[in-house]
């Protein structure tokens, strides 16, 4: 395969990529917007009752939170994944200035939240709520600019918000795991090991790989790590080569590519949109000021408006003065300033953390109002700056 080819390949799956998140995007903003309504209409005693309702072993919100989001965790690992051999993290020098900002786009906003809720143990558990970056819901924002953001900023948001999505699955990994149990972790951890296994040998039967992962997730959501996490575990032993036994280089044809094409559209249109329904419906009978003011509902707000704010266009200004990294092509602060703003829309992933923090349901609506209007002032406050650029000029002749 010629350099132009791959590298032209690269840029039409990124630009699907980029797509079908956006799109997704808009999609989970109206039915964000459905599920509050209905939440606080006639139709509330209705949509909370259908969610406790239980099918088999679970509760309708139980299937949607551990056993269809395992699937957009199967997603996000396959981008991960792809992006980090065959994409645009593919090199340190085309990670480290996406790296660093995500960095800095989840310390600065856990700080602010242990700093609101120093005085409460128990809030503690959640400072990993405000961390995240939703990827489709802010390329889905900034799709609404066309030619105002340069493609550039696009990737770079994209692949920020990946890394973000990596930072996020290990933090679920480490801070939000229960009590394990042993007999089921070792068949998880065989099962994975088979699955490794193939991949070394060639196998490239989807069908092989996907009767093996509803096991793993089986034996994950029995070992007491979250059920979801088998999602991303699965993905790391999907080929990403056609031709056995040769360097771990991409293929278009490779599995990996075309279960990753496969999965865009049910998660960016069914998935991710039916677990936004199923987890912004908060009742806001009762809400007062001292509910706005409550530390749980500041931290996570302040932390998703102004936490990756700071922590990402400081780590960006450090890395510049340093002469580490330049700004992503054409690009200017004022962009770069829009862009960070754009990284407090936390709202699936946020959402996600936030129902393993706690269980309590009034500290849960207290999260998803924190949630809700940190990314509501991210996304309009990022909206704003964006639209204060200058649109890009056309090119003459064009």
């Amino acid at each position: 395969m010629s350099l132009s080819t791959a590298t032209g390949r690269i840029q039409s799956t990124l630009r699907s990529f980029l797509d079908s998140e956006a799109s997704g995007g808009l999609v989970l903003m109206a039915t964000a917007a459905l599920a509050l309504a209905v939440a606080n209409s006639p139709l509330a005693d209705a949509y909370f009752h259908t969610l406790d309702l239980h099918v088999g072993p679970l509760s309708v919100l139980h299937w949607i939170n551990d056993a269809l989001m395992a699937v957009f965790f199967l997603l996000v690992g396959l981008e991960i994944k792809r992006e980090m051999l065959d994409g645009q993290l593919s090199t340190w020098s085309r990670r480290i200035l996406p790296g660093a900002a995500a960095a800095g786009g989840m310390l600065a906003p856990a700080l602010i939240y242990v700093a609101f809720n120093l005085s409460n143990s128990t809030g503690l558990r959640g400072w990993a709520i405000p961390t995240a970056t939703d990827i489709a819901f802010a390329l889905g924002v900034l799709s609404l600019f066309g030619n105002r953001v340069p493609a550039s900023l696009k990737i770079f948001l994209a692949a920020l918000a990946i890394i973000d999505d990596l930072g996020a699955v290990l933090v679920i990994a480490i801070f939000y795991t229960g009590n394990l149990h042993l007999l089921a972790l070792a068949g998880a951890t065989v099962t994975l090991a088979i699955l490794f296994t193939m991949n070394r040998m060639g196998v490239t039967r989807l069908s092989a790989y996907v009767v093996l992962g509803v096991a793993l997730w089986a034996l994950v959501f029995a070992s007491g790590i979250h059920a979801t996490l088998a999602g991303v575990m699965l993905a790391l032993a999907i080929p990403i080569k056609t031709t056995p036994g040769a360097p771990e280089a991409s293929d278009e044809d490779s599995l990996l590519h075309r279960l990753e094409h496969l999965l865009h559209r049910p998660v960016a249109f069914l998935i991710v949109p039916l677990f936004g329904f199923a987890n912004a419906g908060v009742s806001l009978a009762g809400t007062s000021l001292s509910t706005l003011v409550d530390p749980h509902t500041l931290g996570v707000a302040a932390g998703l408006s102004l936490g990756k704010l700071v922590g990402v266009l400081a780590v960006i200004a450090i890395l510049v003065k340093l002469r580490l990294a330049q700004l992503p092509a054409t690009a200017n602060w004022t962009q770069m300033t829009g862009i960070a703003l754009l990284c407090g829309i936390g709202f699936t992933m946020s959402l996600f953390i936030g129902m393993l923090a706690f269980d309590d349901p009034a500290v849960q609506n207290k999260v998803k109002i924190g949630i809700l209007l940190g990314s509501a002032l991210s996304g309009f406050a990022g909206s704003a700056v964006l639209l204060a650029c200058k649109r890009k000029s056309p090119r003459r002749g064009a």
